[in-house]
């Protein structure tokens, strides 16, 4: 029975490192090609920009009491901050996701931005969520949280990546008048209004039809199986490394670097809080939340290449912005924010100057800091 379960979890593990084996080949083909994808980006600059120390760090506490984790960077000038920016990251990865955007918003001078980044629940450095809330309306709680607490006076702009956009979505169905008063700008990254797992995501391993991921689920919570687990995504690691390539960017060759820290931060997400977060995305339909969004200007980024979320959520969320510039990055994958940073960040700046011209005299240098600042 042992060596049963042993065996069933080894297998779980390697099916969630494989996610879909269909694209990658196998046994030592499979090495020489991640060996030729390392050697395509040989030309690229491998040195990624240094990570800027946090000038408050602290936790806030969710509504059911998971603890997450905050961290605030103000502007590297030390001028005053003219408003709010909170980065939310996506599925599987934490705040480290926002390397470039972190480095360069924080020295914009046209506006002057105070940056706020923090883990999503049972990601990163935050607390472990039970598998009840891990739905993408108690992340919307979270983020209304953190904003009470990071920026609770001033205008502030959300820019979201993939789950962190669903999260700015759920928080617009639940607090629309939040969005009339304090939200000037939001960024909508590489994700959906709806139809995740009906299109994009491979069905077969996303689908709640799907016999995997259920029997997966149960695997990462039955205790004799889960070091099994484990130990199957540490046998697949190699492979992961390739689907992670394949999965998160475009054809073109991309820095190795890029692709070690995805896999760094997703190696970081036990196989339990992956599976923990699989319904939720089936059932998520938020199209009616974005009624909620018309007072503010907005950004909607999606890429042609984008194998998990395609290009089509992108202009169907766009379609329903009456203020919204829509912009597709060619040849990127999901992880646009990683992989065209600096097309990503002219954006990025060019819908916070227009957020900054709209703002009230009043409002520059009207920012309260966060829970250590305040």
């Amino acid at each position: 029975m042992r060596s049963l379960v042993r065996s069933a979890g080894w297998a779980a593990g390697g099916v969630l490192g494989a996610a879909t084996t269909t694209v990658l080949l196998a046994g030592r083909a499979y090495h020489h090609h991640i060996a030729k994808l390392r050697s395509d980006a040989a030309e690229l600059p491998h040195e990624l920009p240094a990570v800027r120390e946090p000038d408050r760090e602290y936790t806030v506490t969710a509504s059911d009491g998971v603890v997450l984790s905050v961290e605030e960077l103000d502007p590297a000038d030390g001028e005053a901050p003219e408003f709010t920016v909170i980065l939310i990251h996506g599925y599987l990865v934490d705040r480290r996701s926002w390397l470039f955007q972190r480095h360069d918003l924080t020295r914009s001078t046209a506006p002057h931005l105070r940056v706020v980044l923090y883990d999503q629940r049972s990601h990163g450095r935050s607390g472990h969520s039970p598998r009840s809330a891990c739905i993408i309306k108690q992340l919307g709680a979270d983020l209304h949280a953190v904003i009470r607490a990071a920026a609770p006076a001033g205008p502030v702009v959300l820019i979201g990546h993939s789950l962190g956009g669903m999260t700015i979505m759920a928080l617009a169905e639940d607090c629309p008048e939040l969005f009339a008063e304090r939200i000037w700008g939001v960024a909508f990254l590489n994700t959906s209004a709806g139809d995740v797992g009906g299109s994009g995501l491979p069905e077969p391993v996303l689908s709640r039809r799907s016999p995997v991921m259920p029997l997966a689920a149960w695997l990462s919570h039955w205790g004799p199986s889960a070091h099994a687990v484990e130990r199957g995504r540490y046998l697949c690691r190699n492979l992961t490394w390739g689907l992670i390539r394949k999965l998160a960017f475009g054809p073109e060759p991309v820095n190795p670097a890029l692709v070690d820290l995805l896999q760094k931060m997703i190696k970081a997400t036990s196989f339990e809080v992956m599976t923990d977060f699989l319904a939720t995305f089936g059932a998520h339909n938020r199209y009616a939340a974005l009624a909620g969004l018309q007072h503010v200007k907005a950004l909607v980024v999606g890429s042609d290449r984008d194998r998990l979320i395609p290009y089509k959520h992108s202009e169907a969320i766009a379609a329903l912005l009456p203020d919204a510039e829509l912009v597709q990055v060619e040849g990127s994958g999901h992880a646009t924010m990683l992989e065209a940073p600096q097309q990503v960040n002219k954006h990025l700046l060019n819908l916070l100057s227009r957020c900054a011209a709209d703002l009230p005299s009043s409002a520059d240098g009207a920012l309260a800091g966060g829970a250590d600042g305040a």
